[in-house]
């Protein structure tokens, strides 16, 4: 296991995050990760409500896999418990997930915990639980977050001022609007849609991939 000080490294490095279940598009895992993988994502987190623990634990293995032959890190959403026993590099939590420090005691000290955020006061708080990296978000409406009001560039503005952390851009975010959202300051960007429902996801990822390197922030934070 890598210590927590290198993985924190990584992931300040970090470009492009990827989240997804595990049947993205209904497609295999494997298929569609590997192709992710090779177009240039740094990181991807498995999330899926629905699966049951072995389920969850099945695609872990081969999202491991896939990550340590590309040289990528791999987290868990929601589940300590899970990211433990399946090696991953860290765990990710909402705003409903509890305590930080309480996930820590869990997890250990060399797992990686990310915090999402929809407030300039939920920034503020993850940098005071002294969470490893945060979700700022969503930035436009969508889907894989119902209910959830979009929080638009201010936020993303916001975050590029104050935020000493790592921080993803998330929600909605598409070829489209993503000028703007690395416009608005964000260096680091984080996509569901664009590449799991994608025809081709190494060509979404690379596409992806390639304007945020070449139009965000020279800065990374």
């Amino acid at each position: 296991m890598q210590p927590a000080s290198e993985r924190r490294a990584r992931i300040a490095g970090a470009r492009l995050y990827f989240i997804c279940d595990a049947q993205p598009g209904g497609r295999r895992l494997a298929d569609v990760l590997g192709d992710a993988l090779a177009g240039g994502v740094d990181i991807f987190q498995l999330r899926d409500k629905d699966a049951t623990d072995d389920e969850l634990l099945r695609a872990a293995a081969t999202a491991r896999r896939l990550c340590d032959d590309a040289g990528a890190l791999f987290i868990m959403n929601d589940r300590p418990d899970l990211a433990s026993e399946s090696g991953a590099d860290g765990v990710h939590i909402g705003q409903e997930d509890g305590a930080l420090e309480q996930v820590r005691e869990f997890a250990g000290p060399d797992l990686l915990i990310g915090r999402s955020t929809h407030s300039p006061q939920q920034i503020a708080a993850a940098h005071d639980e002294q969470a490893d990296y945060l979700g700022v978000g969503p930035v436009y409406a969508t889907p894989t977050k119902p209910g959830r009001a979009a929080v638009g560039l201010a936020l993303v503005r916001h975050a590029a001022g104050t935020a000493t952390r790592p921080w993803f851009a998330i929600g909605g975010i598409t070829p489209v609007n993503l000028s703007a959202v690395l416009g608005a300051g964000a260096s680091r960007l984080a996509v569901v849609r664009e590449i799991a429902d994608a025809d081709d996801p190494r060509a979404a990822a690379s596409a992806l991939r390639a304007t945020v390197t070449s139009e965000g922030a020279d800065a990374l934070r």
